[in-house]
């Protein structure tokens, strides 16, 4: 028995064009034509084109395809190269699940980086846009530092920095300067690698810098100039 392209392309579940496409790239070997010039496909081209659709179904890019046919190695390392893609790909979207559950749970999180999965609600919009900008500057294990730090209760003086107003006058804004004082020494403590050379160059690039002038204002900017003169005078002591 043999089959015209059309109805080949249709006995494997495929298209015309993807049958003309494998012929074209070598996958899929030329039949014979009859006496009318039309091609006459065989059982061999079917059984071919349907394991070609079943490798790609599977995932198969169509230039592995080849070398998989010359031997049993071949194929077998691409199969668990595949395998391996999948394993990686299958976590990848499990720890998506878990975020968009998480997410589902508290619409807050969709504001932060990834990780930050604790009652943040109390976080400012300034605060959260400033984490995502570190997120991009920040190495892992500092970034698991912040959000450690951020597990914890707020403190009043963030809270109050955040409420700050542009006009905040000298007196207010040394008052939450030296409230804020201890707290940013107690998250020092707690976490080192806060303030290790690393951690200030990666502070100090351009992107921080501008979401620190754009996002605080400059009653809020003064204040945090003033906890970091704090903060050092604290350092180097008497």
């Amino acid at each position: 028995m043999a089959w015209s392209t059309r109805e080949l392309a249709e006995l494997a579940g495929t298209t015309l064009k993807t049958v003309r496409y494998y012929h074209r790239i070598g996958l899929l070997d030329e039949p014979e034509r009859g006496a009318n010039g039309y091609k006459r496909y065989r059982l061999s081209h079917l059984i071919r084109l349907l394991r070609i659709r079943r490798l790609v179904d599977l995932g198969v890019p169509l230039s592995d395809i080849e070398a998989m046919d010359e031997s049993d190695g071949n194929a077998e390392r691409t199969l668990r190269a595949l395998d391996a893609e999948l394993k990686v790909s299958i976590e990848r979207q499990e720890r998506m699940r878990k975020e968009l559950a998480l997410i589902l749970e508290r619409r807050s999180l969709v504001d932060l980086p990834p990780g930050f999965d604790g009652d943040v609600a109390d976080l400012s919009e300034v605060e959260r846009s400033m984490l995502m900008v570190f997120s991009r500057v920040l190495d892992a294990e500092t970034m698991d530092a912040v959000r450690e730090l951020h597990a914890a209760p707020r403190h009043p003086a963030q809270a109050e920095l955040d409420k700050l107003p542009a006009d905040a006058d000298e007196a207010t804004r040394q008052r939450v300067a030296e409230a804020l004082a201890p707290v940013a020494r107690d998250q020092i403590e707690a976490q080192p690698s806060l303030t290790d050379a690393r951690t200030r160059v990666a502070l100090s690039e351009p992107t921080v810098l501008s979401g620190l002038v754009e996002l605080y204002n400059p009653a809020q900017l003064d204040v945090l100039r003033r906890l970091n003169t704090l903060i050092e005078k604290k350092e180097k002591g008497p």
